[in-house]
């Protein structure tokens, strides 16, 4: 497939301070990329530079092989979702949407034709009539992205667009947002904090730290295999153990503070002699099967069970060491609790080493 944005190289500064560090990167035609990284990372103003409202300081930006430099925002193949919207209040839904349209000066048949396709594309057939201060939160997003979508653009950049949505609302429009841009077959870039959102839709991510990017992968990639620290601490749940490299080469192995040791499947090169082990909540296994290969093997302590349907972690002590362990969603293990001591183990390939934080 052709790639339609290409970020060659591009750098930010303001003043001595770099925002945006040598990014390079491209997305296919029809994908959802997202960006991911904590506030103050870059996230926003890389995204700016794509819509135009910001020059790069070093590099170039080309959208389907045209240069982009100079190039206004609204001379642009983009369109751009903000978080808070900026729905039009004094507009109906279908006035919204038709906006750009009108600015464009299309026929007045078109317009109609156009946002009534649009409407039933973001399942708000119907709705065209309708104040915007008679919809839910969700049914406003759709309208900003109906009104986005409709000017046809090559890419759609979304600048955190649920996050002012609440929490159930929220999961229910990662699905939908997936399901739109499936259906509408538009490249996605989309910029959010919450590993969640980037991992349930994109069919790629980058992870973005200190103006660059950490790792650009899949979102199942991502999580299996880190490429670095912030990654396997950013992405997912994760205890977080120091130990120090007790052997390296074919077999690597570190030891906790207390003298246990754990066979690993990777140290990190920029790992020293101490470091840190990183190991999933889910991974650990509790009361498994001793026959099983590759298996470090320890007892825990239960401290407290955290009930979450099926979301319901422990939270033990292993020596000096506090664990957390995601339970499997079946009963299996509703006999343990508090007080209780249970065998416990992790695949060496589940132990994964990396230097200590800077």
């Amino acid at each position: 497939m052709a790639a339609v944005p290409e970020i060659d190289h591009i750098t930010k500064k303001f003043g001595d301070f770099t925002a945006v560090d040598n990014i390079h990167f491209t997305v296919e035609e029809g994908k959802f990329f997202s960006i991911l990284g904590p506030s103050g990372c870059g996230k926003t103003t890389l995204l700016r530079i794509i819509a135009g409202f910001l020059e790069p300081t070093r590099g170039s930006c080309r959208i389907r092989g045209q240069d982009m430099g100079g190039v206004p925002p609204n001379m642009r193949p983009v369109n751009l979702v903000f978080q808070n919207l900026a729905l039009f209040p004094m507009m109906n839904v279908a006035e919204n949407i038709a906006f750009g349209l009108k600015r464009m000066r299309c026929s007045a048949k078109e317009v109609s034709v156009r946002t009534e396709t649009m409407l039933e594309r973001v399942g708000l057939t119907g709705y065209g009539k309708k104040d915007i201060a008679q919809l839910s939160g969700g049914q406003k997003q759709r309208v900003a992205i109906a009104r986005a979508l409709v000017l046809d653009p090559s890419i759609l950049l979304l600048d955190e667009p649920l996050g002012a949505l609440d929490l159930k609302l929220r999961e229910q429009m990662k699905i939908e947002l997936k399901k739109l841009q499936q259906d509408v077959g538009t490249t996605f870039i989309y910029i959010t904090h919450d590993q969640s959102e980037a991992l349930v839709m994109s069919d790629t991510v980058a992870v973005m730290n200190h103006g660059s990017f950490e790792q650009i992968d899949s979102p199942r990639n991502l999580y299996e295999n880190p490429a670095s620290r912030f990654v396997a601490q950013f992405v997912g749940e994760t205890n977080i153990i120091p130990v120090a490299i007790a052997e390296t080469g074919a077999s690597p192995a570190v030891v906790t503070k207390a003298g246990r040791k754990f066979a690993v499947s990777a140290i990190s090169e920029k790992a020293q002699t101490n470091c840190s082990l990183f190991i999933r909540p889910e991974s650990i296994i509790l009361e498994p099967d001793n026959t099983v290969g590759n298996l470090n093997s320890f007892e825990i302590l239960v401290e407290t069970i955290l009930f979450d349907g099926s979301n319901t972690k422990i939270l033990a002590r292993l020596d000096d060491l506090e664990l957390t362990i995601a339970l499997p969603q079946n009963k299996q293990f509703s006999h343990i609790s508090a007080g209780d001591k249970v065998m416990a183990g992790v695949h060496r390939e589940s132990c994964r080493c990396y230097a200590e934080a800077s």
